[in-house]
């Protein structure tokens, strides 16, 4: 990708990820600035006749009220970028702090926030240049992302801190270095730079790219499993699946086959047992429950990427500015929250399966999957890392949703967390490709041990690429090297996982 195009309309995530991680360049749609240019306008004209507007020529939250006078407008905008610059802990990783400010970028190009033109190209330039500011991690409660952005209007204005080739340095610095001048602020600048919740969009979006591309690893390893388990495939028969159709069930189930088309588990008269343990009889259900959650968080964060959260809203066609409530993202938080239970279903069953592996009672194969005996402890301390790792994924999927409200005298009187929840599924993320690879250490084991006349296509490239990078286990040896080896260059693999997409996307 050469660069992204923003016109506050179509930003995908795979545009996200590109700004984010890979430093892609950004450029406003034609249609933008003039866009901007009209809604200032009808700002301009509200601020010389004096209108009460919320946050324009009054004050904000309990102030609202307090008519500001006409010469502390400017300032007004530049105190409402400090007084909320108030966000604590480590500072976000730089992806996290591009993917927000992308995201408030495409937001301000849909239009409605009345923010001067400059303002939008300086965000722009700062993406294009690197300028990233410093935002700490702690701050919003997701009523708006108002205490962790106001960091990103410190910048603008020269002031607060940001990274720049590596290097902390003050806002003012950065930005001259970059060869870029700090913004002046008009009215209502100040507080659209804090507004909104582009942090939990862009965040969001990072999270929901890698937990697509996270269940597509978890079909590819559960396939490799079903082949060292000798798995029964009659559940995934449409047939069965069309007497009960749950979200996402058939999909996964479609998946399933396509990765382990090509070898002899196709034919469920080829499995090994009647009946399977749940962990690999209903991974279509679980993963397909998956699914659904991911096209409900999907449905949720798409307007918040692509659409205006701002307060209040310009609306050009008519020169008027009204009171909104989308800054306000409660659908967002509980689909966030819903994608975190998704993904522990998911880790839980993982989990299971790799310990159904290491029972000779179920699986058939060698105790602990070692040739060599009981003297010998083969995978079995695996599993307690594979329960650590389970344990974790639980406890970061509490809902945060549902957490008590607290009211800004009586004003602000709820809020979602919706910025927590994105942010928590990238550890949830970290460690159910972790576990992932775990199972994944174990089923090539199991294959090798089983020794089936023919692999799945999937399956069969999973095999090979993590034999390329560690050698079946014969005595014991510390594997936790082994495992990270799997997550970090095998399913952390840009190649793989497109490789493995491919493989189950082969699905009819």
């Amino acid at each position: 990708m050469t660069g992204v195009c923003v016109d506050g309309r179509t930003l995908s995530y795979d545009d996200v990820v590109a700004v984010a991680r890979h430093g892609v360049q950004v450029a406003l749609a034609d249609e933008v600035l003039p866009r901007l240019e009209r809604e200032r306008a009808i700002v301009d004209d509200v601020v010389d006749r004096q209108v009460p507007t919320y946050g324009l020529t009054t004050g904000l939250g309990s102030r609202s009220s307090y008519a500001l006078p006409r010469d502390e407008l400017e300032l007004f905008s530049v105190r409402t970028v400090r007084g909320r610059a108030n966000a604590v802990g480590d500072p976000l990783p730089v992806p996290v702090v591009r993917a927000a400010v992308l995201a408030r970028v495409n937001g301000l190009a849909g239009g409605g926030s009345g923010v001067r033109p400059e303002i939008l190209r300086l965000l722009v330039a700062m993406l294009n240049s690197r300028v990233h500011p410093v935002i700490p991690e702690m701050g919003s409660i997701g009523a708006a992302d108002l205490v962790q952005m106001a960091h990103v209007g410190l910048v603008v204005i020269g002031e607060g801190s940001a990274e720049l080739g590596g290097e902390v340095l003050d806002g003012g610095t950065a930005l001259r270095r970059a060869g870029l001048d700090p913004a002046e602020l008009g009215p209502r600048d100040g507080h659209v730079l804090c507004s909104a919740s582009p942090l939990a969009a862009g965040q969001g979006a990072l999270a929901l790219h890698e937990a697509a591309a996270v269940l597509t690893l978890a079909q590819a390893v559960t396939a490799l499993t079903y082949e060292g388990f000798r798995a029964n495939t009659s559940p995934l028969d449409a047939r069965v699946l069309g007497l009960r159709p749950a979200p996402g069930q058939s999909r996964a189930a479609d998946e399933l086959l396509a990765l382990l088309t090509g070898g002899d588990l196709v034919d469920p008269r080829h499995a090994r047992r009647v009946q399977d343990p749940i962990s690999l009889r209903c991974a279509a259900q679980v993963h397909g429950a998956m699914h659904a959650a991911l096209a409900f968080a999907d449905a949720s964060l798409g307007p918040e990427l692509n659409g205006l959260g701002d307060n209040p809203v310009v609306l050009a066609d008519t020169g008027e500015i009204l009171s909104s409530g989308n800054f306000h993202t409660p659908a967002l938080a509980l689909a966030l929250d819903t994608l975190a239970l998704a993904l522990t279903q998911t880790a839980s069953l993982s989990a299971e399966r790799m310990r159904r592996l290491l029972d000779p009672a179920v699986s058939g194969l060698p105790a602990n999957l070692s040739p060599y005996g009981p003297e010998h402890s083969g995978f079995a301390p695996l599993a307690k890392t594979a329960q650590a790792l389970v344990a974790e994924i639980r406890m970061l999927s509490v809902p945060v949703s549902t957490d008590p409200r607290h009211g800004a005298h009586a004003v602000e009187d709820d809020s979602t967390n919706a910025a927590l929840g994105a942010r928590r599924l990238t550890t949830m993320l970290t460690r159910l490709r972790q576990l992932l690879a775990v199972e994944a250490v174990v089923a090539a084991q199991a294959v090798d041990l089983a020794a089936p006349p023919s692999l799945g296509r999937g399956p069969d490239f999973l095999h090979r690429a993590i034999r390329k990078a560690v050698p079946r286990l014969d005595d014991d040896r510390p594997c936790g090297v082994d495992v990270e080896v799997v997550s970090r260059d095998i399913l952390g693999s840009d190649d793989v996982r497109s490789t493995l997409r491919a493989l189950a996307g082969e699905a009819s």
